[in-house]
């Protein structure tokens, strides 16, 4: 069986570096991916699914918010990956958010962002790094629960901003341990996942591998569907 193609976007500015980790997460869980980003050919036709990476903020113009401490922004990449995060979930393409992409998902859907997370949630340290120093609780009977089981575990975290309301059709399915929002999921299928954390750093971990491995089966079986469907159509031609 061919490896579904995923649509993985990137920032202009450390893309080179992220991109060969995320694809190696996507081989490992029997996919393999395509770069894109502001100014890169993209074209959701073509692939199986999609990842909204990591990176800078978010401009806050893009959910009624004002700028605040948002350190680095890039409106180029804001308005491809919004483009890309709304057309994806429209068509029902299985789409998995890390980071920053988690933050895009909520957004395209109409929620908005937190610009003082750490300290809106100050009981919560702030810890940046790649390594699993941050402790997520799982809320119980959520997708992400299925696919990574309930009991807490231990994540990275890099980002200074998280999400506030929620977009719609969206459920929290992870918070820290002081609350503050770590992961999102569509209430019902299609697949559509964002995780706060950079499990494409955590790839020893097979809870974190789990999750690439969710949106490789949510990809596989929409290009079954979708060659189904163009059988049909072909027929009936």
């Amino acid at each position: 069986m061919s490896r579904p193609l995923i649509g993985v976007t990137t920032s202009s500015r450390s893309g080179w570096r992220i991109y060969p980790l995320v694809n190696l997460n996507l081989w490992l869980a029997g996919a393999r991916g395509v770069r894109w980003g502001a100014g890169r050919p993209s074209d959701l036709a073509a692939v199986d699914g999609v990842i909204i990476g990591g990176g800078d903020d978010i401009a806050p113009e893009l959910y009624g918010g004002k700028i605040g401490v948002s350190a680095r922004l890039d409106r180029e990449r804001d308005r491809f990956e919004a483009a890309i995060a709304a057309q994806a979930m429209q068509d029902n393409i299985p789409v998995l958010g890390i980071c920053r992409g988690a933050q895009m998902l909520n957004v395209a859907l109409g929620g908005t962002l937190d610009q003082n997370a750490w300290e809106t949630f100050s009981d919560s340290p702030m810890i940046k790094t790649i390594l699993p120093k941050r402790e997520v609780c799982v809320v119980p009977e959520t997708q992400l629960a299925r696919y990574v089981g309930e009991q807490p575990m231990k994540v990275n975290a890099l980002h200074t901003q998280a999400v506030d309301k929620l977009g719609e059709g969206l459920r929290v399915s992870a918070r820290d341990t002081a609350g503050m929002v770590q992961a999102i999921e569509r209430e019902s299928d299609p697949f559509a996942l964002g995780v706060q954390w950079h499990p494409e750093h955590l790839f020893y971990a097979h809870r974190q591998r789990a999750i690439f491995r969710a949106l490789v089966s949510a990809a596989r079986a929409y290009s079954e569907r979708r060659s189904q469907t163009h059988a049909v159509l072909n027929e009936a031609a």
